[in-house]
């Protein structure tokens, strides 16, 4: 671990930028169709509670992803907080046409750095998602929206396996070449390691220093934090996170979702990093979750609360420390 100004273990009031993506990772992968006021509700909930960015759902197919079908609606009657990105994943223009005319603030591009992971996910080659991606973001940029490239499998690709830096870089290159306001590191699948966080992130930030980076982990492997934390001290300073810990990946069996939003905030605030974000109202929208998609969600923090949330002494306490004291 470094002992810069970007050491993990001393927050100092750095400033840590929350987005969250549990409204469009976390509900395209449940099963129960959450309602439409019910998403609306959860996204107002998070924009109260000073999420840095919500990527608030999907302008896809209807028919491939039936739990986002009411992308236009959400977006339109959200309630916005100043300061806060309202982002929305687009495939291709005519779903950038639909988040445009919704008021979306950012557009999200998604391609795979993996060539195997890119055909089973979006049915493209690698090149064909690249010329597909380059004319959103010709619009996003002719409409003054900004865009975000999401690249997945940065760290792995559970077909293919070790993805090669080089493969990473040079998407990075041809992105940052077309003007786009922002690229996440995707660990897709939840395969990334903390001393492989940790290369990647620095080397990317080295040869990119004006481009902006975020980091998008899954907890498939119980390395979320873990990685967050190596990617802080290498110099990353904003995270995707999902409310709950909610979402997965089709091509990770068994997967738990991605980072929690909650536990995540939790713990660079009790490390004394600037995170302002309220923890109490995040937990509460996570704590409404399993109604809403009919199942538990995996945050341990929900379970447990947070580290000083005090409790009583056991049942005939008293008497105990009586005893102990007679025997004294």
């Amino acid at each position: 671990m470094t002992t810069g100004p970007h050491n993990a273990w001393q927050g100092a009031g750095r400033r840590i930028h929350m987005q969250e993506v549990g409204t469009r990772d976390g509900l395209q992968m449940e099963a129960a169709f959450v309602s439409t006021g019910d998403k609306i509700a959860l996204v107002n909930q998070l924009s109260a509670a000073g999420l840095d960015k919500i990527e608030v759902s999907a302008f896809v197919s209807p028919t491939a992803v039936p739990a986002l079908r009411d992308a236009e609606i959400v977006l339109r009657e959200i309630e916005r907080h100043p300061g806060v990105v309202y982002a929305a994943l687009v495939p291709n223009v005519r779903g950038a046409e639909r988040a445009i005319e919704s008021r979306v603030d950012e557009l999200n591009l998604v391609m795979s750095v993996s060539e195997t992971h890119n055909l089973a996910n979006l049915r493209m080659t690698r090149a064909q998602s690249f010329r597909t991606l380059a004319e959103v973001a010709a619009l996003g940029r002719s409409a003054g929206v900004a865009v975000n490239v999401s690249l997945s499998c940065a760290f792995g690709c559970p077909m293919e396996g070790e993805v090669a830096v080089d493969d990473v870089f040079d998407l990075i290159g041809r992105f940052d070449a077309l003007g786009v306001h922002g690229l996440t590191l995707c660990d897709t699948t939840g395969m990334a390691h903390p001393a492989q966080v940790a290369r990647l992130v620095a080397a990317a930030r080295m040869r990119w220093p004006r481009q902006t980076f975020t980091l998008h982990f899954h907890n498939t492997r119980g390395m979320g934090l873990s990685n967050v934390l190596a990617a802080i001290d290498a110099g990353a300073d904003r995270f995707d996170a999902s409310v709950g810990g909610l979402g997965g990946c089709p091509y990770a069996p068994g997967a738990t979702g991605n980072v929690c939003t909650e536990e995540i905030v939790h713990a660079l605030q009790c490390m004394e990093f600037d995170v302002p974000v309220d923890l109490a109202l995040v937990m509460d929208a996570a704590a409404r979750l399993p109604a809403l998609i009919g199942h538990e969600v995996p945050s341990q923090l929900l379970k447990a609360g947070p580290r000083l949330q005090l409790h009583p002494p056991p049942a005939g306490f008293a008497a105990m420390r009586d005893r102990a004291l007679a025997r004294a």
